[in-house]
């Protein structure tokens, strides 16, 4: 493919991610095209760019998921490329197609794969026939319950209940026996069609205490791709993550390099370009089993910036326009060092339900290896629209130790008021014996919720 020339991007989200987006846009020497709903109107973030638009409503489905309007947007500023960031409209293969239809880039894979990952359960299909390793699990679920209990049974249980067109953890639900699969699969069915609009449901065996590893994909449009290496995001609260970090701790570097290498010949196999990140469930016994692939930039993005030297944002953008992975990257980096990342959230660190209102101090501390990602500034609000992420504290140090100190001592230096955070949550992960020995897995939060709730 003919490289294009991009010259003015439209960034098509809102916060961190826009923010991030702009800033690596600009660097670029492109025009940037910021796009914001009523309530995020105040947001410091938008004189970033050369140009901020108003896009709809506050509620999500009248501004950033309102496809219509962002692609009058792009028409309307002459916008020759657009940027989804990461959740809303970053993983939807019709708006990709949108996009491309008006004769501007999408800087994402093409339509086609995002359309087939999009279905999780035929996008562990899709994988397993080219080689990756697949987990016991079963199709798309069907009607009755001799069907359903009859899938359960030839998986073994205890199984997890998982929508098929979805994410984010939402409608992922634990059945240990017939009465509770049968309960949550009705449960499952009923928040996928709520939020993706898709009722298909499958189960996969759950598996204890298993660690969540993923790698980062890098692909150009010929089909040529690489890996740059593995992520740790084991530490989660409710299939949600808190906590990432690169190099995964307590795996052998020959056991993860040999899964990127596998993960990189596939995705060459398939075809895919520009970047993705293909997830992964390992255990000691069962090693590495497929998750899904999310064909978008991740949240966590930045560890691996910090542990490589690459702007994966800047390698996003030139290999959507065309560019060979060889130019975009004449040189493979190693690995140096440790990255850690804790995502802040305005929630109560007890009960965790989300928590509004005005920063009235918002002050996060920085430091040596210290990075921080966020869209908002003190003065701003958070409201009760969006996702409660209000900011991304990265540490990089010589090694694991280093990073962790570094990214307890600013979270422990941050000042915000206003509203409640997980602060507390993140710093009491952080000095918990196992996750400071490595030993993490997705089930770490639940027992340092436990050792609070034994100790208060």
């Amino acid at each position: 493919m003919i490289p294009r020339s991009i010259t003015k991007l439209l960034v098509a989200n809102r916060g961190a991610a826009a923010t991030r987006v702009i800033r690596a846009a600009k660097a670029m020497g492109l025009q940037t095209v910021a796009v914001y709903s009523e309530a995020d109107a105040a947001l410091s973030y938008l004189a970033m760019a050369d140009q901020a638009v108003p896009i709809g409503g506050s509620p999500p489905h009248q501004s950033y998921l309102n496809q219509e309007a962002l692609l009058e947007v792009m028409r309307d500023t002459g916008a020759d490329a657009l940027h989804p960031g990461y959740g809303f409209l970053s993983e939807n293969a019709d708006f990709a197609s949108k996009v491309e239809a008006a004769g501007a880039i999408f800087i994402g894979p093409s339509p086609r794969h995002i359309d087939a990952m999009g279905h999780k359960a035929r996008a562990r299909d899709l994988m397993a026939a080219h080689g990756m390793p697949v987990g016991p699990s079963s199709p798309v679920l069907g009607t009755t319950a001799a069907e359903i209990t009859a899938a359960a049974a030839a998986i073994g249980y205890p199984v997890m209940v998982k929508p098929a067109g979805g994410g984010g953890g939402i409608g992922m639900l634990a059945a240990t026996d017939e009465a509770e699969l049968l309960a949550a699969v009705e449960r499952a069915r009923s928040m996928a069609t709520r939020s993706f609009g898709v009722a298909d449901v499958y189960l996969e065996k759950l598996l204890l205490r298993p660690r969540h590893v993923e790698f980062q994909i890098l692909a150009d449009r010929a089909g040529n791709t690489a890996h740059v290496f593995e992520r740790d995001c084991s530490v989660q609260r409710r299939h949600q993550k808190v906590i990432e970090e690169a190099p995964a701790p307590g795996l052998a570097q020959v056991v993860t390099r040999s899964m990127a290498n596998q993960v990189a010949r596939i995705m060459a196999d398939m075809g895919y370009d520009t970047i993705g990140t293909v997830e992964t469930l390992h255990t000691e016994a069962s090693g590495f089993g497929f998750l899904e692939v999310n064909t978008r930039l991740q949240v966590e993005h930045a560890v691996t910036e910090e542990i490589t030297g690459l702007d994966l944002v800047r390698c996003q953008i030139r290999l959507a326009a065309g560019e060979p992975l060889s130019d975009v990257i004449p040189v493979m980096p190693e690995p140096r060092g440790h990255a850690i990342q804790a995502r802040i959230y305005a929630e109560d660190p007890v009960r965790f339900l989300p928590s509004p209102g005005p920063l009235t101090v918002f002050r996060l501390a920085t430091g040596t290896g210290i990075r921080i990602e966020t869209g908002y500034a003190e003065g701003n609000t958070i409201t009760p629209y969006y996702d409660p992420m209000i900011a991304k504290v990265i540490a990089h140090g010589a090694d694991r130790e280093q990073a962790i100190e570094r990214l307890d001592a600013a979270l422990a230096a941050s000042r915000i008021e206003g509203v409640k955070t997980n602060i507390p949550l993140l710093r009491a992960v952080l000095a918990f014996p196992a996750f400071r020995a490595g030993a993490v897995h997705t089930g770490l939060v639940a027992e340092v919720l436990e050792m609070q709730k034994a100790a208060a």
